[in-house]
């Protein structure tokens, strides 16, 4: 696995995180007819919390961000996963699966769910599945899954 660490993001990542997104998600929003160029970037801009984000750095380098924002459900606090993308060139080593780990042992230290929705069809439902994650609801866009606490 290559070496990374996460950072507390701040307001000037927003437009890399932005690009990034674009660049990741494209290949499933086009299978899903659902692409739009400006979108694709106005919906993370929007969304956008430093406060819950952190950015991906893999030899000191920007490769990605992962947001786990608080939220209430009729059961409890829960933690949304959100908004994790990591630079192509960097799939499958390992990086994804080890960002993953630290924050559910977070979760876990606090006994805090985590819920998360991914794109029908996307390969990282096979990373959340890995996980733990289990599915709870879906629609013809998005896969809503929960990780019970452990």
């Amino acid at each position: 696995m290559a070496d990374w660490e996460i950072r507390p993001a701040t307001a000037p990542d927003i437009e890399p995180v932005a690009e990034l997104r674009a660049v990741v998600m494209r290949p499933d929003l086009e299978r899903l007819g659902r692409y739009d160029e400006q979108r694709v970037r106005q919906r993370f801009r929007d969304a956008f919390d430093p406060a819950h984000t952190w950015v991906i750095e893999v030899g000191g380098d920007f490769a990605g961000c992962v947001a786990l924002r608080p939220a209430e459900d009729p059961q409890g606090p829960v933690h949304w996963l959100e908004h994790f993308y990591l630079d192509p060139r960097l799939h499958g080593l390992g990086i994804g699966g080890g960002i993953l780990r630290d924050l559910l042992e977070r979760c876990d230290d606090e006994g805090t769910p985590v819920r998360l929705n991914v794109l029908q069809g996307s390969p990282a439902r096979r990373l959340y599945e890995r996980h733990g994650f289990r599915v709870e609801s879906e629609d013809a866009v998005d896969v809503f899954m929960m990780r019970e606490r452990t």
